[in-house]
C-alpha cells in the first residue's frame, strides 16, 4: 500500500467525519446533504458535491476509503494536489449527472450517496496511466493489470446497470469514469478538445 499523501489523507478524515455524524444525525445531514433528484422536492445545487462524502454503511466507506488510497494516493503523486482535486471533483460530478439522468428517466425519488462515482474516475485513470500495472481484486483474490482490471469493472458496472433493481447507482459509476476520460483527454488536448498536447 503507498503511504497517504495530504489530499488522500484529509479526504478520508473528512468521510470518515461524516460517516461518524451520521451515526447521530442521519436523517439530518440525508436531506441536506445527499444527491436527491431534481423532482424530488429536496434537490440542492451543492448537492452535486456533498452526496460523495456521505457513505450508507461501514463496507460502503470502508472500500470506497480503500480504494481512494490504492489508486488515489498515486494519482496525487503524479498529478500534484490541484490537478488531483480538480479530477476527483469531475468524476464527483459527472457521476452527479449521470444519476441525475437516471433517476428522471425512471420517476426515482431515492437520494444518492458516496464517493464511488469519484472512486471510478480514479480507477479509470489509474489504467490510463498505469496500464500494465498489476492490481489484485480482493474477492476473489485474482492479480491482472490495471488495463483488465478497468475493463472489466466497467463491464460489470454496465450490465448491472440494466439488471440490478437495488439500490447501487451503477450508472453514477459510469459517469465517474466518464468524467474522469475526458478530463484525461481534456488536459491532454485531445479530441473532443483539440489543440495541442500538453
Amino acid at each position: 500500500m503507498p503511504p497517504l499523501p495530504p489530499v488522500t489523507k484529509t479526504l478520508i478524515l473528512i468521510c470518515t467525519a461524516v460517516f461518524c455524524l451520521q451515526t447521530f444525525v442521519p436523517q439530518t445531514l440525508t436531506m441536506w446533504l445527499a444527491l436527491w433528484p431534481v423532482g424530488s422536492g429536496l434537490f440542492g445545487p451543492w448537492q452535486v458535491v456533498t452526496y460523495a462524502f456521505l457513505h450508507g454503511g461501514l463496507f460502503h466507506l470502508f472500500f470506497n476509503m480503500l480504494g481512494l488510497w490504492m489508486f488515489g494516493s498515486e494519482l496525487e503523486r503524479v498529478w500534484g494536489q490541484k490537478r488531483y482535486l480538480q479530477f476527483l471533483l469531475a468524476g464527483a460530478l459527472a457521476a452527479a449527472g449521470a444519476q441525475m439522468a437516471v433517476t428522471a428517466m425512471t420517476g426515482s425519488h431515492n437520494p444518492t450517496i458516496g464517493a464511488s462515482g469519484a472512486l471510478f474516475a480514479l480507477l479509470l485513470a489509474f489504467g490510463m496511466l498505469f496500464p500494465n500495472r498489476q492490481v489484485m481484486l480482493l474477492i476473489p483474490p485474482i492479480p491482472m493489470k490495471a488495463r483488465t482490471f478497468v475493463v472489466v469493472f466497467g463491464a460489470l458496472e454496465l450490465l448491472l446497470g440494466f439488471l440490478d433493481r437495488g439500490d447501487i447507482a451503477h450508472f453514477a459509476h459510469l459517469g465517474g469514469m466518464v468524467g474522469g476520460f475526458l478530463m484525461i483527454r481534456y488536459w491532454r488536448r485531445q479530441p473532443p478538445f483539440g489543440g495541442r498536447r500538453r
